[in-house]
């Protein structure tokens, strides 16, 4: 690719799966069970067609009544995850907001038809700064953070998605943080591994599929297999930044890019562009 062509090129839209916690900062047991993830999200960076302008990121750990938007220009830390070792609570990722862009993201959310607002005070969470820790570690790169709407109506978020679509063309790489299996009784218990594995199955062919049936499919995600035992009903803010991913992809192909099973689980990421 000319780097004409790499300038130009709209940056593609992601899922990823952020971990459990500060995982990938600390001693774990089995001491290699978030390497593969690590060394996935490490390399993220040199398969996009371009350094990124800015991040939109869409964490599953910031529910709000109505679309929320970082506009700070300096956000500080949220370390909203409890029990872990000390220092993980000392982690640092002094990335800066882009509060034009959030103003923006609110205007386009609002032409869609979807109510918004931006948040001063709001700062990163962990499903932002501990993945983006790993796939853009000079933390050089402004980041506007999302949130999800309180309700996590799945045909709501496609629709936020595609509100900001034309941001990737603009150089803004938009990233959907969760976790594509996320029952907190179903990791490290065998009996879950292949409702996962089914569930899996089922996410990797409906996001492969034309955007209008991929639309439609994950508008009524809860219909797949064993997806309630994956996400519980109530509780599914884990799944739905792929809505908002997928809904920005537009009419851009997607594929699984990564997938293993950790703690006998099936965990992927997603690629649409």
């Amino acid at each position: 690719m000319s780097q004409s062509n790499a300038v130009s090129a709209a940056q593609p839209v992601l899922f990823i799966p952020h971990g459990a916690g500060p995982c990938f900062f600390m001693d774990w047991n089995p001491a290699d069970a978030w390497d593969g993830m690590a060394t996935y999200l490490k390399g993220i960076s040199s398969r996009l067609p371009a350094r990124p302008k800015a991040i939109v990121l869409v964490s599953a750990h910031w529910l709000a009544d109505e679309f929320r938007v970082t506009t700070g220009s300096q956000p500080e830390l949220i370390y909203d995850y409890y029990g872990f070792p000390e220092h993980t609570y000392e982690l640092e990722y002094p990335a800066p907001g882009a509060p034009a862009l959030a103003e923006r993201i609110v205007s386009l959310l609002a032409g869609a038809g979807l109510e918004s607002r931006g948040d001063a005070g709001r700062g990163f969470d962990h499903g932002m700064f501990i993945p983006l820790k790993l796939m853009f570690p000079e933390a050089d790169i402004p980041v506007v953070q999302l949130s999800l709407r309180q309700d996590l109506n799945p045909a709501a978020h496609l629709a936020a998605g595609k509100a900001l679509a034309a941001l990737r063309h603009e150089g803004v790489l938009i990233v959907g943080s969760g976790m594509s299996f996320h029952n907190m009784r179903g990791y490290g218990d065998s009996r879950f591994t292949p409702l996962s594995e089914a569930f899996d199955a089922w996410l990797t062919q409906v996001v492969a599929e034309h955007p209008d049936r991929r639309e439609a499919l994950l508008s009524h995600w809860s219909d797949g297999p064993h997806a309630l035992q994956c996400h519980p009903p109530g509780h599914e803010e884990h799944l739905i930044p792929l809505m908002v991913a997928a809904g920005a992809a537009g009419n851009a192909s997607g594929q699984k890019v990564y997938s293993e099973q950790v703690m006998k689980t099936q965990l992927s990421g997603f690629h649409f562009g």
